[in-house]
């Protein structure tokens, strides 16, 4: 069984946007550059894990994406998974139908039983335990000032003085022509 970019960039990517969301929503322009990944690859994983509810998306400016669940309830199974990464050691994909029509090749149970370690394994890996990992080790998150933009609830309205006339015939009568 070999982990596809898919599978490793969508968890890179959870682990950036995990260790930044708390300055705000994470742009995936902003991931894409951290981790060198593809902006329209990244748009492709995005799509998926919102739809798998695993991140939020905030449209506009400041808008960005941020974790839908707290990252100690997000496992690298439901990552891997929720972007349609297999995770199948088997010949058959699971279909038990190794040599065809339903005969199963002489190590399928070897590798079934593989493949429930391996999601056994990686549903026991916490995403904040991967976050956590990082900081350890150092990597610097750089924290962006939380911009708060003005947000006024109504217009003022200054009242409009004239001074001169408000009509054609008021202009002509000002004038001294009738």
């Amino acid at each position: 069984m070999r982990l596809t970019t898919k599978g490793r960039f969508a968890v890179t990517a959870m682990i950036d946007l995990a260790l930044r969301q708390n300055n705000g929503p994470v742009t995936l322009a902003a991931i894409s550059q951290r981790q060198q990944i593809s902006l329209s690859y990244l748009e492709q994983l995005f799509g998926k894990l919102r739809r798998h509810q695993l991140v939020e998306s905030t449209r506009g400016p400041g808008g960005g994406y941020t974790l839908a669940r707290k990252a100690t309830d997000i496992t690298v199974a439901d990552i891997i998974l929720s972007v349609d990464e297999p995770i199948d050691a088997t010949q058959c994909g699971g279909k038990e139908n190794c040599l065809g029509e339903g005969a199963r090749c002489m190590t399928h149970e070897l590798w079934a039983s593989l493949n429930e370690r391996m999601v056994d394994f990686l549903a026991s890996v916490k995403l904040q335990k991967l976050v956590d990992d990082q900081i350890e080790k150092g990597v610097e998150v750089e924290s962006a000032p939380m911009i708060k933009r003005a947000i006024m609830p109504n217009p003022v309205l200054k009242p409009i003085r004239v001074s001169g006339p408000n009509s054609v015939f008021a202009l002509a009568a000002s004038m001294g022509k009738s």
